[in-house]
């Protein structure tokens, strides 16, 4: 499977942004039972996006449900290597999804809390931020 791309673009490239403030949508778990918050403003690209959804696939073993909650819709571009100053823009290189503190980044269901925690430790090897592990607020008499 190749890696987490759109399908098609409105510009081929973009400018760098800001990554100031925090994540005011997608920040509570919705989907599953444990999510992974970020705790710091970061890129993340879509080859860690995939590293960290195997991993959870993996640990899952059967039985559990993966939700990934950001994408990778912005294009980094690069020139190649030992090019002169100059001559416009390089290429795009790769795709990164912004990731804002507090976003949840990835949410699965169908394990233990200890299996959860042990997720958990697994996916911050694979991110470049420190990651929070997050569980779905529950309300009285709600399953």
């Amino acid at each position: 499977m190749p890696l987490l791309m759109p399908k098609r673009a409105r510009r081929r490239k973009v400018h760098r942004g800001r990554r100031k403030g925090f994540a005011h949508r997608g920040s509570t778990v919705a989907f599953g039972s444990y999510g992974i918050q970020a705790l710091k403003p970061e890129w993340i690209t879509a080859g860690q996006i995939e590293a960290c959804r195997t991993t959870i696939t993996r640990r899952l073993e059967r039985g559990g449900r993966v939700w990934i909650r950001i994408f990778p819709d912005k294009p980094i571009s690069k020139k190649p290597a030992e090019v002169r100053m100059g001559k416009g823009k390089g290429d795009p290189d790769q795709w990164v999804a912004v990731v804002k503190p507090g976003r949840i980044m990835f949410e699965f269901d169908g394990v233990t809390l200890e299996r959860a925690k042990r997720i958990h430790k697994l996916l911050s090897y694979k991110l470049p931020i420190p990651v929070k592990l997050r569980m779905r607020r529950r309300l009285g008499g709600e399953e």
